[in-house]
Parts: structure tokens; C-alpha cells; sequence
């Protein structure tokens, strides 16, 4: 059977499960083909499909889960147990005692009401919660690869994820290795450990580990690690271990567990922190005046505790799901998948973008820029031999080739191979870095064409081609062609050499020992050309306030080069190794006037961006390799692209379907739109439940009754809150996108204490209006007092949403949504009708008389009037509004 899986456990749960794979993986190192297969209970012809289905069973799908989904009850509690819902359940709690079980009415009316607020809110947070995480699924569930496995000693194509130990899977350039492997047979195998170990040169892999080598696991030449993939030649290999049992898997554990809070969880409790303390401050005080002043101590508790309700934005965990979930399927119209939700914000709360090169600012395809002679000058004649080194290649044509061979076709040079036959040519390999063919003319006549690494190509040339003379290769003639080559590689080309021979024997068959005494042609140059819409989307980022920091493991030439290019000052520029050299103070420095990192290491990376958190910034770190984990993860947003590998993708809290900057910026202006909502709906409930708390205390203080019963604050929180749904859905201004936004309780503190009392001022001006005018100034006529105050109170609420939704004047220079316009006219509509009808009776209120209506309508338009005022003060004193 075979071998049975090691798990870890405690505290060092990631540490033992590296060590596990280890010990799992170094004795299929040091045994042959055949007892590997013993020990993995399988044979070359693979496993059957009955045994197959079995370890499916037992290992589960090949994927790699750094965190596991929480369950069901564990998902439905995070959506109901908040501050608020506390606060609401606890009035439940007493309204139930002193409504049912301690009255003889038995009148359950506000209970009800209650927990419909709770569930409401609760199911609301839930359910988009839900939807987020079916969207972050569906986006894996669009990502599929497939893998040649031998089963019953047929090979077929099936689901990586389908890919069990004991398979025998068959290995080509191009592959993504399906698990933790022994290689059985391999033929110039090079692969890419890049993912895993941060090195860029592949490695070649055996069927034998050479002369017993030990070290490191990943250099153990005969085994191949998930998270690698093949760049050429072909293997077989058997399957040892899959998903979070492989080495790839293990690294993944030590990004598993709870992350920091991110800046909008810090803001929500910094939110909630800060009402909690005004109504420690005002309950208590009410209950004291209105116990003394009534002599009703219960009825004195009951309030209190409902206006803390009232000072309770209750409905703020649905606003705040709503808005971010709303902001979530708008940016999925962007190309980009959210899987935090309140990642949204901190996307717009984001001022320093740290972003890789390849693909993100470039196109990721090699072009070929230049053909030119030992001197550097033009020659199309290098372009002629490089293209038929390509064109009469075997192999499997990389990027290089198809950059010649393009180039080529664009020159008219396709005829030229039907003047030439091939003869035999000596395959690329990792460790000389070049290529040759063996090319026969028309005529007979013969030669050898070479094309690789500028080094290696030099190695083998005796002489140099100058001027259309052949000349020996001097020490001077070197250092020439090294010098071009050196100032083209500064302006970002990757350079390749090119040389022939035509003294050649007879032989039909060549080797490397016949690539010797060649002649240097010249050099062809090859550029990632930028995206076209990287300059745009880098200069708009900036105008929204978004610095783009480049981090980047490639050479600082090809980087500055691609930077001047789309607009990324690299005046000042740091080196991974200066970067090691510099003390926490001094990278702190650094980065303020930094905009390029080149040469960096995985480490270097993450230090980079938490240097940049220590100097205040909040960070998004775009990557698509798992060595990219751990910066993702320091940073306060981390974001990937759908063809990132699967730990990025799981460490990612925001996935691109695009790898392009443009999607960004979309992305975090969505973010500010959301963020700009959720503000709106807190300052217009925070500030308004405030005053109205103002009120009713002055109130206590003079009336014989209550100016509100509980029922009926919870019906006017109710009616206010539903006004508001349309909020996650209202436009925002323009001036509120153009730069980074971040939660302030202190504005919010500020907000309430003075748009707060504006509303208390006008309520109590309704309270002379109705015990003088009115004349509802008895104990008996206390429910006419209440429906005055009940009516004013929404409608107050209602156009106070309006006038707090924006910083400019509303109805003429900034007009509300059309869901945010229904749902405000609907409730006002609702609340006249239970002010001014018979179903005020309902909630123990007496209906209005039609002639209060002209003294309501002024009422509202002087406290419209008087909040554009104060809000005119209030920007041009502190320079923002929301």
C-alpha cells in the first residue's frame, strides 16, 4: 500500500508539515525507479481505475487549501453577532419582560419589531456574504488544467485535480508537474522552480539521482516539486504526493491562520467604539431624569435602553454588505473578482501600488527590437542567419523563435528557406545556453549556424565577422562587441548572439565538439515592449493619488527602461543587494522618493511594502507567484490574476481576470465609491440619532409625558434605515474620488456634534409649535404630541439624507440615485400616511389635522436650508464634507 500521509499539529503546525514532506519525499530521492513504484504500490503501466478512485477518495482533490472554508453556523454567526445586533437583542431581551411577561396586554409589538431588525440585518450580511464567496469559487471553477496520466497502461488526459499518488503521469515542455514527482525517465528535462525557490535558471532533472548528491530538497536532481513546470524536453514520472501533502503545499500552511485586521475592520471598530461611548454617556443621564421627573423607574429603564437603540445605526451591517457587495459586482464588470469584501475599501483607501514588471506594466512577449553587426550597427544579414537557426530548429520553439520568426516574415525573408535543407543540429541545453543547426545550400555548400547567451556564443568564436572581412577575435574586437552589447542591455534589450562556420566535415551527424572556431556575425536584441495602456493607467493612478512602485526581481537596465517608458521616475532607484545593506530607519527613508526595486528577493519584497506601512502608507501588492505569498500578505490589499498560482490566488483578497493596470484603476475608484456610501449612511444616522437623543432629553426635562414611546423610536429607526437602502446604489461626487480615503472617527465625532444639535434645534422648535399651536399639551393628548414628533422626526431624516449625501447643493448640482430617490420618497410617503391617516391608532398615535401640514413643510425647508449653511462652514473650515 502506499505510504500513508504525515500531518502536524500545535503550534509549529507549518514547520512539522514541511518536515513531514520531507521525510516523505528524500527516500523516493535516494531509490531506484523500480522501488519507488514498489513503495507508491504501482507499476509502469499506472494504476487501475478502481485503485485510482480509491486514493481519490482517501487524499481528496489535488488542490492546494491553505485555509479552510468556515462552516455553515461559524459564516451565519459572523453575519448576526455584531455590537449592534447586541445592543438590539438586549432591548428585545427587556421589552419582552416588561411588555409580555410583567403586562397584562401581553403586547409583543416592539419585541417583534426588534428581532425583525436583527434578522433582517443579520440575513441581509449573510446572504451577500455568501454571494462573495460563490464568485471567488466560480473563478477557480474557470481554471482548469489537464495532465497525461497512464492508467492501466493507457495514457490519458484528466483534471489535475483528479491526480492521485501512485500515478504515473508523462511530461512535456510546457507541463505544470501534478504533484510531488519521481522522475522515472527523463530526456533533457529542465524545469522551472522559479515558484518555489525564487531561482530563475531551470534546472535539469534525471531518472537517477547523480553520484548519490544530497542538499537541499528542491536540488535533488531526480524529484520535481508541485508549483514547478517543464520548459523542455520530456519526462515520465510517478506521482508521491498531492495537494496540501506536497512540498508546495506545506509552504502554504505557513500563510494559513487569521489575518490582521485590514484599515476598513479597524475603521468599522474605531465606528462602533465611538457611539458605544455616547451611549455609556446618555443613557444613564436619561434614565435618571426620567425616572426622577416621571417616578416610572422600569418605563425610565426601557427608554433609556431604546434610546441607545436610537443612537444605533442598527442597520449599518446591512448598508455596509450591501454597499460593498454592490461595489463588488460592479468591479466584477471591471474583469475583477473581489473575495474580501471589505478589501473594497482598503482598495480605495490604497495610496503606494507595489507591482511586479512582467505583464503587469509589459505585454509579457518577447519582441525583436534590433539586428545588428559586432559594432552595433544595423544588418539585416543577422536577422537572415538568426532566422534560420529558428525556422530549422526541431524543438520546441520558445518565445525567442517565434520573435525571429515574426520579425522575419515582416522582412520578407519566409523564401529564403526553400533555398536550404537541414542536416542535423545540436539541441538547446541549459548548461551552454545555445543552439546550432547544420544548414546544406543548393550548391552543397554547408554551415553551421549558432545563436544563444552573448557569453557562451563568444566561448566558441575564434574570429569576427567586420565589415563583411573575416578578422581574428582580438582581446580589443571582444571587448567591443561586449561594450554594444553592454549599452543595449542598459536600455532594457535582452541580447543574443549570433555566429556560423562553413569549414564543416563531410559527417552526417554534429556535436557540440564541432561548435569551435566560429565567426561572430552580430547581435539581435529583444524587448517585453510596455503595454500600451500601462503609461495611461499609471498617470491616472497618480491623479487619484496612487503612487506605482515597481518590485521587481529582474535587471535594473530592462526595469528602468520599461519605467521611462510608462512614466515611473527612476531617479532614484535601490538594488536588492543595497536594499540588504540598509537598516529598518534607512529603507524607511528610502521609500519615500523610491519608485523602482530591482533584483529582489521574495524577503526584500515584503520588507519593501511593510517600509512602506511603517511610513504611513496603506499598501496593494499585485503578484501572481507563490514568492509574492508573503508580500500579498503583508500588504494592507493583496491582488492577483486569475493565472496566478493557486497560493496567490488563495492569499489574494482581490483577483484580476486581466493583468493590466487599467483594471486597477477602475477597481479603486469603485472603492472610493463604496467607501464614500458606507460614510454617508453613518454620518446621516450617526448625526441625526444623535440630535434626536438631544431632543428627547430636553424634552424629559420639561414634558409631563414622553415626546416618544419606545415603539416608537424603533418604528422611526426602522422607517430612517429602509429610507437609506438606496444608498450602497447613489452616486458620489467627483472631488470625493480624486484622492485616497481612510476612515476618520474623529471627523465622524465632529460631524455628529454639530449637525447633531442643527436637528435638535428644529426639533425643539417643533415642540413649541405643537404645545402652543397645536395645543397638545395634556397628558390626554400626549399621543397628538408624539405623532408631531414621530412624522417630523422621519421626514427630518429623510431630507437630511439628501442634504448630507453630497458637499455641493442637492437637487440642482447633485442629484440622488434613482434607487436612493424611491426608497427616501416611499418612506416619507409611508410616514405621512401614518402621521396624517387612521393607521396612526395602530402604534398609539392620534392622527395629525391636515392644517399641521403647511407648519411641517416650513419646518422642513428652514432645516434644509439651515444644514446647506452650516455645511458651506463646515467645508471651507476643515476642506471635506463626507
Amino acid at each position: 500500500m502506499f505510504l500513508q500521509r504525515h500531518s502536524g499539529a500545535g503550534s509549529n503546525r507549518a514547520i512539522q508539515k514541511r518536515r513531514a514532506s520531507e521525510e516523505l519525499l528524500r527516500p523516493y530521492a535516494r531509490c531506484t525507479g523500480e522501488e519507488a513504484l514498489q513503495l507508491q504500490g504501482s507499476s509502469p503501466r499506472g494504476l487501475s481505475a478502481a485503485a485510482a478512485a480509491e486514493r481519490l477518495e482517501e487524499c481528496g482533490p489535488n488542490r492546494i487549501r491553505s485555509e479552510a472554508r468556515h462552516g455553515l453556523l461559524y459564516r451565519l454567526g459572523q453575519a448576526f453577532v455584531n455590537p449592534f445586533n447586541l445592543v438590539l437583542l438586549l432591548v428585545a431581551a427587556i421589552t419582552f419582560v416588561t411588555d409580555v411577561l410583567l403586562s397584562q396586554s401581553g403586547d409583543v409589538t416592539t419585541v417583534v419589531i426588534v428581532l425583525a431588525l436583527v434578522g433582517l440585518s443579520g440575513l441581509v450580511s449573510f446572504v451577500q456574504g455568501e454571494r462573495s464567496g460563490k464568485a471567488a469559487a466560480a473563478l477557480q471553477s474557470m481554471i482548469s488544467n489537464q495532465v497525461d496520466v497512464v492508467r492501466e497502461g493507457e495514457t490519458r488526459s484528466i483534471p489535475i485535480d483528479q491526480v492521485v499518488p501512485g500515478d504515473v503521469v508523462r511530461l512535456s515542455a510546457g507541463d505544470i508537474i501534478p504533484g510531488d514527482v519521481r522522475f522515472l525517465a527523463a530526456k533533457d528535462a529542465f524545469l522551472s522552480q522559479a515558484a518555489l525557490t525564487g531561482e530563475s535558471a531551470p534546472v535539469e532533472k534525471f531518472a537517477q539521482l547523480p553520484g548519490g548528491e544530497e542538499g537541499a530538497l528542491t536540488d535533488l536532481g531526480d524529484l520535481g516539486f508541485m508549483g514547478s513546470n517543464m520548459i523542455s524536453g520530456s519526462a515520465t514520472a510517478l506521482v508521491v504526493a498531492t495537494g496540501n501533502d506536497t512540498y508546495f503545499g506545506s509552504m502554504a500552511q505557513s500563510l494559513s491562520g487569521d489575518r490582521a485586521k485590514n484599515s476598513f475592520e479597524r475603521g468599522v471598530d474605531g465606528v462602533s467604539r465611538l457611539l458605544i461611548r455616547f451611549m455609556l454617556a446618555m443613557v444613564p443621564v436619561i434614565f435618571l431624569v426620567n425616572g426622577f421627573t416621571k417616578g416610572d423607574w422600569g418605563s425610565a429603564l426601557l427608554f433609556a435602553v431604546t434610546i441607545a437603540v436610537g443612537l444605533t445605526p442598527e442597520m449599518l451591517p446591512m448598508i455596509m454588505t450591501s454597499t460593498l457587495a454592490k461595489g463588488a459586482v460592479a468591479m466584477s464588470k471591471h474583469q475583477t473578482i473581489v473575495k474580501t469584501l471589505s478589501s473594497i475599501q482598503t482598495f480605495g483607501e490604497m495610496d503606494v501600488l507595489c507591482t511586479d514588471k512582467t505583464g503587469t506594466l509589459t505585454e509579457d512577449r518577447i519582441v525583436l527590437e534590433k539586428y545588428m553587426d559586432v559594432r552595433g550597427g544595423d544588418d539585416l544579414r543577422i536577422l537572415r542567419h538568426a532566422y534560420l537557426n529558428s525556422a530549422f530548429q526541431t524543438g520546441l520553439k520558445n518565445l525567442i523563435d517565434l520573435a525571429i520568426i515574426g520579425r522575419a516574415g515582416e522582412n520578407g525573408l519566409p523564401p529564403l528557406l526553400e533555398g536550404y535543407t537541414r542536416v542535423d543540429e545540436i539541441p538547446f541545453d541549459f548548461s551552454r545556453r545555445r543552439m546550432s543547426v547544420v544548414l546544406s545550400d543548393g550548391s552543397g555548400k554547408r554551415q553551421l549556424i549558432t545563436k544563444g547567451a552573448v557569453e557562451e556564443v563568444l566561448s566558441i568564436c575564434a574570429f569576427a565577422e567586420l565589415d563583411g572581412a573575416i578578422l581574428p577575435l582580438t582581446p580589443d574586437v571582444r571587448q567591443a562587441a561586449l561594450a554594444v552589447c553592454a549599452a543595449h542591455s542598459a536600455e532594457g534589450l535582452r541580447m543574443i548572439a549570433v555566429a556560423q562556420k562553413n569549414e564543416l566535415p563531410a559527417a552526417e551527424n554534429f556535436s557540440v565538439a564541432d561548435e569551435r572556431e566560429m565567426v561572430l556575425l552580430g547581435f539581435i536584441g529583444f524587448l517585453d515592449p510596455p503595454k500600451e495602456s500601462s503609461k495611461a493607467a499609471v498617470a491616472a493612478l497618480r491623479q487619484h493619488g496612487v503612487r506605482t512602485v515597481v518590485l521587481t526581481g529582474d535587471s535594473e537596465g530592462v526595469a528602468v527602461k520599461v519605467c521611462g517608458k510608462v512614466g515611473i521616475d527612476t531617479g532614484h532607484r535601490l538594488t536588492g543587494a543595497q536594499v540588504e545593506e540598509m537598516d529598518d530607519s534607512a529603507l524607511g527613508e528610502a521609500v519615500q522618493r523610491c519608485q523602482l526595486f530591482s533584483k529582489l528577493s521574495p524577503l526584500q519584497k515584503s520588507r519593501v511594502v511593510e517600509a512602506f506601512q511603517r511610513a504611513g502608507h496603506t499598501v496593494g501588492y499585485m503578484g501572481d507567484g507563490i514568492n509574492d505569498a508573503p508580500a500579498m500578505r503583508q500588504a494592507d490589499v493583496g491582488i492577483s490574476v486569475d493565472s496566478a498560482v493557486d497560493i496567490a490566488k488563495e492569499t489574494a483578497d482581490i483577483i484580476l481576470l486581466k493583468k493590466d493596470l487599467m483594471v486597477l484603476e477602475e477597481g479603486v475608484l469603485e472603492g472610493r465609491r463604496t467607501f464614500g456610501n458606507i460614510v454617508k449612511y453613518i454620518k446621516m444616522a450617526a448625526s441625526g440619532n444623535f440630535g434626536n437623543m438631544i431632543s428627547v432629553m430636553v424634552a424629559s426635562l420639561f414634558l409631563p409625558f414622553l415626546p416618544l414611546l419606545p415603539v416608537h423610536i424603533l418604528i422611526q429607526n426602522l422607517l430612517c434605515d429602509f429610507a437609506q437602502l438606496g444608498i450602497p446604489f447613489d452616486r458620489v461626487d467627483a472631488s470625493y474620488l480624486r484622492s485616497p480615503r481612510r476612515w476618520e472617527t474623529g471627523t465622524i465625532q465632529r460631524f455628529m456634534l454639530i449637525m447633531g444639535p442643527l436637528s435638535s434645534l428644529f426639533d425643539i422648535a417643533l415642540y413649541l409649535l405643537l404645545w402652543f399651536w397645536l395645543g397638545a399639551n395634556t397628558a390626554g393628548l400626549a399621543p397628538l404630541f408624539q405623532c408631531g414628533c414621530f412624522v417630523f422626526g422621519t421626514l427630518s431624516q429623510i431630507a437630511v439624507v439628501h442634504m448630507i449625501r453630497t458637499a455641493r447643493i442637492p437637487f440642482v448640482q447633485s442629484r440622488a440615485a434613482l434607487p436612493l430617490a424611491l426608497s427616501t420618497g416611499v418612506v416619507g410617503a409611508v410616514a405621512l400616511f401614518l402621521g396624517f391617516g387612521p393607521a396612526a391608532a395602530a402604534i398609539d398615535l392620534r392622527p395629525l389635522p391636515l392644517a399641521f401640514l403647511p407648519c411641517l413643510a416650513l419646518l422642513l425647508g428652514g432645516y434644509c436650508v439651515a444644514s446647506q449653511l452650516v455645511k458651506r462652514l463646515y467645508v471651507r473650515r476643515w476642506g471635506e464634507w463626507l
